[in-house]
Formats: C-alpha cells, structure tokens, sequence
C-alpha cells in the first residue's frame, strides 16, 4: 500500500499544475482540503478526520521554485 509521501510524489506535477501556491491536505492517500494557509487548511482537515494522521504540503508557483543545477 502506498503511504502519503509516495503519493503526493506520484501526484506532485498535476497538483502543482492545478493548485500552484495553495496548501493541500492528505489523509490515507487521498487529497482532502486544499486552501491558502496551511493552519487553516489543518483545522479544516482535523475537524473531518481529528483521528488520522494529516500530511500538509504547500504547491509552490512556477515563480517561487528554484532550478538546481
């Protein structure tokens, strides 16, 4: 079974495409919250699932990310 990390890899580029400087919450591999500030995007998610482990991320803009050479 694939744990959160893996499937926020598998799902990164469409997300950034979709939700590019908004937070994103993930429950049992499943996006459920999406919103502009990451505490508010965790109260959301707590008060629907306050017994899951929540992983928040934050989906930079084409700007906000850096290229490594």
């Amino acid at each position: 079974m694939m744990n959160s990390h893996e499937f926020l890899l598998k799902h990164s580029q469409e997300w950034s495409e979709k939700y590019p400087g908004k937070c994103i919450a993930i429950v049992d591999c499943k996006l459920v919250a999406i919103g502009h500030d990451e505490l508010e995007v965790f109260k959301e998610t707590k008060r629907k699932y306050p017994n899951k482990e929540i992983s928040i991320t934050y989906l930079p803009t084409d700007d906000e990310v850096v290229t490594l050479l």
